[in-house]
């Protein structure tokens, strides 16, 4: 089957995509003079950046966009009224300066919310020169006390002096360009050479590809700002590098053939990595998204790149990489990092997402415009929260937004299948997803970081990655279910599917007394490599991480390990005043088919012999909503209410949000089961959360092994919305546990005809039909039709062949990936999948 040109695209590694940025690059090289085009190409980039941030006088005539100009006019009004009543060492009320980067960067972002109010049109501060000139002397100001001398600034947070503040100072030059032409030219040149040489991570004053500080967002956020910077100053070189060093962000990451070292972007399985080895779709990759999709904009009308080619690269992220992740307007937990911990997250993270998508279907062409259109109103029409696009940062893009809405012709779609499963093993995630639910899984190994905390933020983050999941019902408002509120109310050691000791952990800011560990002399400063790797995101220390996928149904499985620090702790590497704690063990599979996620552990315990508590669920609800919990004992006999119980099933509801739960407990020790009213504040994840108390009725089933208790086995299952009448039916039903070890994991659904495993060991594992040589993933399922169709995947990444037998009757190939070889063995058939370099993406083949 051919391969169509935007398919190529949308996978384009890294190697091809830099060759597009070749001309880009001789341009940069070519003397002024001798780019002709590039005066009138300047003069487009400014317009068009002008036009995102202000909006047009078409744009802003529409009543859609009244309240986004509403926001801007009050927000600068407020902005002038700080400024007016500053006090010593300050440009604006409350903000002081001398010591606080973050003061600083507040104090340009408030200039610059200053200038964009006196250009855009149609606003009541629009063509105030005198106005204008105030900001430019508040920027002047600021540089010659604060900002231009370079052996005084740098303190604080590098990506303040890098990133923040040179988008406010680049943004606002560009707003006001012919003002501070006009009135004090210097300022111009004054800034960008203090922007260049504050990029100290970067290469004599410029992006450094090389550099750990200039990768994904922060790359694309540095090529930017520098872009903006050649319109303003009319350096068609410096345009020309920027957009060569952006470009790098839009190539598929390969992690066979690495450009520059770099792990941080997109990977043909849809996940997005940032800081080298954190899942960090719904926060880095929303903010990458915005920002090559404001570049796409900006460059419309220019000759320096087709966007086309762009265009269709960042479709393919949408579909495969951001679709999966939103649940009725919710940006799941599993892909946010630190920012899981923030007040705002969720349904405002899916709105900067589909502002991006607005604006990328305005772009597109033929169905795939039609199909970026007909996702924004499905998102609209799905949202448990309305969205307000006033929250948009384009007013033209708010205009945009209506447009869809009102088109009848666009039928509202979603750009994911009805029923799907997806492996991001690239990141360590998993997404299974059917009408009524999703569920949502958080992995961790030696190629990707357990949790990330940085800043004071994810204060206790320890096991986010150990397994932890979140299973999204339909219909509820997700802010009910999880967001700040779950990390705030819910015990960091009982989020739902983790293993964790019984032991009480101290955050950082209590173990050291700052935001980070300070020990410079071996290495430790707030944003050194140590300090990556041993406190804010360390990775774990197994290999076996990942699963298979075969059509809408899914297989994943790990093996728990402790992360880097313990393991570098413990080997005599790290100071012996930095903390690090020991995990608990487990051997893990998620088996997800459509009606229930079975979850088999084995090998669970702790080796130093502390008590372990295994939770199956963890769910929060208002102190009023009426919850009931019912269910049956294994003798019969009814359960209700909380304590530990021999239960064959339970049944957790809300019928304030008209959700439920239920849970089979197909083997294993009694589960115990708690309810209790928890009040805590907000700020016992985040430092800089409001102290707003949280008071939640907090809903667990866990299974619980005292100190010195052997390691031990469990198997049960979560049926989403499951009905009493259902769950007195399901023992006994139709999925059976063929195998349960530390070595092979293995269930059959009779109902779906699919046979499951995960094996974890060498040697040979065989259940029903099905042998597995070796570590694997592997699905099997029979059609009514007699075709057999297999899924293989390698969650360790090590295996250069995976071989699987099928026993019974020999068959014939009717389909095969590229890497499968299937012959006749005696009393069966041989599967072979290569699976070198395919970095845990599952291979496939049907046969008859």
């Amino acid at each position: 089957m051919p391969v169509s040109r935007r398919a190529v695209l949308s996978t384009i590694p890294a190697a091809s995509l830099l060759a597009l940025a070749g001309p880009l690059r001789a341009r940069a090289a070519t003397p002024p003079q001798r780019v002709a085009a590039a005066p009138a190409e300047h003069a487009v980039l400014l317009g068009n950046t002008v036009a995102i941030f202000a909006g047009t006088a078409g744009s802003n005539a529409r009543p859609e966009v009244a309240g986004k100009l509403a926001a801007i006019d009050s927000t600068a009004r407020a902005r002038l009224d700080a400024l007016a009543g500053a006090g010593p060492g300050e440009l604006f009320r409350g903000v002081p300066l001398g010591t606080s980067d973050p003061n600083l960067n507040t104090s340009f972002q408030y200039l610059y919310d200053i200038a964009l109010a006196t250009r855009v049109p149609g606003g009541s501060l629009d063509g105030d020169t005198a106005l204008r000139r105030r900001v430019i002397d508040g920027l002047g100001w600021l540089h010659e006390r604060y900002y231009g001398d370079q052996s005084a600034g740098y303190y604080g947070n590098w990506h303040h002096w890098e990133i923040g503040i040179s988008n406010h100072v680049s943004r606002t030059l560009v707003l006001l360009a012919a003002d501070v032409a006009a009135y004090r030219p210097e300022l111009v040149g004054s800034f960008v050479a203090s922007m260049d040489a504050y990029l100290r991570n970067g290469k004599d004053g410029d992006v450094d590809l090389d550099s750990r500080f200039h990768t994904g967002a922060n790359l694309a956020d540095i090529a930017t700002n520098r872009i903006l910077q050649g319109a303003v100053l009319g350096d068609d070189a410096r345009i020309s590098k920027a957009l060569a060093d952006q470009l790098t962000v839009f190539a598929t990451i390969d992690p066979y053939a690495l450009e520059h070292g770099v792990t941080d972007g997109y990977y043909a399985d849809g996940s997005f990595i940032q800081h080298a080895s954190v899942a960090y779709t719904g926060s880095y990759g929303r903010n990458l998204l915005a920002r090559v999709v404001q570049t796409i904009k900006i460059l419309q009308g220019t000759g320096y790149v087709q966007g086309a080619d762009l265009v269709d690269v960042v479709r393919g992220w949408v579909v495969d990489g951001f679709a999966p992740l939103i649940f009725e307007g919710w940006m799941m937990e599993i892909v946010k990092g630190r920012a899981v911990s923030r007040t705002a997250t969720g349904y405002a993270d899916v709105a900067g997402v589909l502002e991006a998508v607005v604006d990328l279907s305005g772009h597109a062409t033929g169905a795939d415009a039609q199909a970026l259109a007909g996702y924004v109103k499905f998102v609209r029409q799905t949202s448990r929260a309305a969205l307000n696009p006033s929250t948009f940062v384009s007013p033209v893009s708010i205009a945009r937004y209506a447009d869809i809405l009102a088109d009848a012709t666009i039928p509202a779609a979603d750009l994911n299948p009805e029923r799907r499963s997806v492996a991001f093993n690239a990141m360590d995630r998993t997404v299974h997803r059917r009408p009524g639910y999703a569920f949502a899984l958080a992995r961790s190994s030696d190629r990707i970081s357990k949790y990330e905390y940085m800043s004071g933020e994810n204060l206790t983050p320890w096991f986010q990655g150990d397994g932890a999941y979140y299973l999204y019902l339909a219909g509820q408002d997700q802010t009910q279910a999880y967001g700040v509120d779950y990390f705030t109310t819910v015990s960091p050691y009982r989020l739902a599917g983790v293993t964790a000791p019984v032991e009480h952990r101290h955050t950082v800011p209590e173990l050291y007394g700052t935001a980070w560990y300070d020990n410079p002399a071996l290495g430790f400063t707030s944003s050194s490599e140590s300090q990556n790797t041993y406190v804010y995101f360390p990775r774990g220390t197994n290999r076996f991480s990942g699963g298979a996928t075969l059509g809408s149904y899914g297989a994943a499985g790990l093996v728990q390990s402790d992360d880097a620090a313990y393991a570098a702790k413990r080997a005599g590497r790290l100071p012996d005043d930095f903390v690090a704690y020991r995990n608990a063990v487990a051997t893990k599979s998620w088996f997800l088919f459509d009606d229930e996620i079975v979850v088999l552990a084995a090998g669970v315990g702790d080796l130093a012999g502390r008590a372990v508590s295994t939770t199956v669920d963890s769910r929060i609800a208002e102190e009023s909503d009426p919850v009931t919990v019912t269910g049956r004992l294994r003798d019969g006999r009814s359960f209700t209410g909380t304590g530990t119980a021999p239960l064959a099933w339970l049944r957790y509801a809300n019928a304030a949000a008209q959700t439920s739960v239920g849970y089979a407990f197909l083997s294993g020790p009694p589960p115990t089961v708690t309810a209790e009213v928890v009040t805590r504040s907000r700020r016992v994840v985040r430092t800089a959360n409001p102290d707003t108390m949280v008071r939640k009725r907090v809903f667990a089933v866990s299974v619980e092994q005292a100190a010195g208790a052997p390691l031990g086995s469990l198997a049960y299952a979560l049926l989403p919305n499951a009905s009493e009448q259902r769950l007195r039916a399901y023992p006994g039903g139709p999925v059976v546990v063929l195998a349960n070890s530390t070595r092979f994991q293995a269930v059959r659904h009779a109902g779906l005809g699919l046979v499951a495993a995960n094996a974890f060991a060498p040697g040979r594992h065989a259940a029903d039909r099905l042998v597995v040589d070796g570590p694997a993933s592997v699905l099997l399922r029979q059609a009514r039709d007699r075709t057999v169709a297999v899924a293989i995947a390698d969650p360790t990444t090590d295996r250069d062949t995976v071989s699987v037998t099928l026993r019974g009757r020999r068959l014939r190939v009717v389909s095969a990936d590229d890497g499968i070889r299937v012959r006749r063995i005696p009393g069966g058939t041989r599967i072979e999948a290569r699976t070198r370099q395919t970095y845990g993406r599952s291979l496939r083949v049907t046969l008859r």
